[in-house]
């Protein structure tokens, strides 16, 4: 066995103080996954993504936003003209992380009748 093969991973989530786990609580949200999943189709403001996300409240898009530009997955930009507004937009991070959170969505849209059948023999279950 060489020296390489005995170090253990640099990041494990499965431990408590993994670094991964902030990064994988932030991207695991489901207003994370619909804020990244409509930049890809182009810039967006603030306004719009609220309009466009039914049921994210302002405080909520807010934090999300904070939270996927903190870890360099959004970018926010100030365009200055008449009135200031700010743009957010995927980062190059945020690009590839949009292929695997697409990848999800398809899954649930393709699978959504099985769920809601599982669901309903469960709760006729109980």
């Amino acid at each position: 066995m060489s020296d390489q093969q005995a170090l253990p991973p640099p990041w494990n989530p499965y431990i408590a103080t993994c670094p991964t786990r902030q990064v994988l609580d932030c991207i695991a949200d489901k207003w994370a996954v619909l804020i990244i999943g409509l930049l890809i189709g182009g810039d967006r403001r603030f306004g719009e993504l609220r309009r466009d996300i039914q049921g994210v409240s302002q405080k909520m898009l807010t934090q999300t936003l904070r939270s996927l530009e903190r870890h360099g997955i959004v970018s926010r930009t100030i365009v200055d003209g008449q009135v200031t507004t700010v743009e957010y937009a995927p980062t190059e991070l945020g690009t590839s992380l949009s292929i695997v959170l697409d990848q999800l969505r398809v899954w649930a849209e393709q699978n959504m009748d099985k769920v809601l059948t599982s669901q309903t023999s469960y709760d006729q279950r109980q």
